[in-house]
């Protein structure tokens, strides 16, 4: 008995150090979209924005006799521009997508796996889509990092992946668990 207990006292739990996992690199490469899929949604939204304008801005601008000219800062550019930045900030808050992303299969994501804040999606679609709008040469920065992040994606730490690998890997892990 006493050689039990002394057995049992020299036993002592050794802890092995892992580090953390950089954000950019915990999602595996092949889940990240690339330039073409992005400027193909892209262009699907553009269609839905024009849409959108056209449902709700144009007839105003009709019925009250109003310049419907696109020059920088006139009031029709500054209306087209409000619907074009809410459309990209509402989707991607409440679907994490918006509708050429959903048709392709693609969801804006944390690097962290969080959850989208309010914070991050109107800095990331609203300032920076502002930005990218006004100065359009800058999404081809997508097309030249690793991760396939544009400019927004690089400083708010989130990116645009394909939604099919997600659910595989959310499939997989579940299934590793239990």
């Amino acid at each position: 008995m006493g050689n039990e207990n002394m057995a049992f006292e020299n036993k002592r739990q050794v802890y092995h150090y892992e580090p953390a996992i950089p954000p950019e690199e915990a999602i595996p490469k092949q889940y990240f979209a690339g330039f073409w899929i992005r400027f193909l949604a892209y262009i699907i939204d553009l269609i839905a924005i024009t849409a959108i304008s056209g449902i709700i801005v144009n007839p105003i601008f009709r019925v009250m006799d109003l310049s419907m000219d696109t020059s920088f800062f006139t009031t029709y550019w500054i209306l087209t521009t409000v619907v074009f930045l809410i459309y990209f900030i509402l989707m991607t808050k409440f679907f994490g997508q918006t509708l050429g992303k959903m048709l392709f299969g693609l969801r804006v994501v944390n690097l962290d796996r969080t959850k989208l804040t309010w914070l991050t999606v109107l800095f990331r679609e609203g300032a920076m889509r502002f930005v990218l709008k006004t100065i359009w040469p800058l999404y081809v920065v997508c097309a030249f990092t690793p991760n396939k992040q544009g400019i927004a994606d690089l400083l708010e730490s989130t990116s645009v992946v394909h939604v099919g690998y997600l659910e595989l890997d959310e499939k997989w892990t579940n299934g590793a668990k239990n």
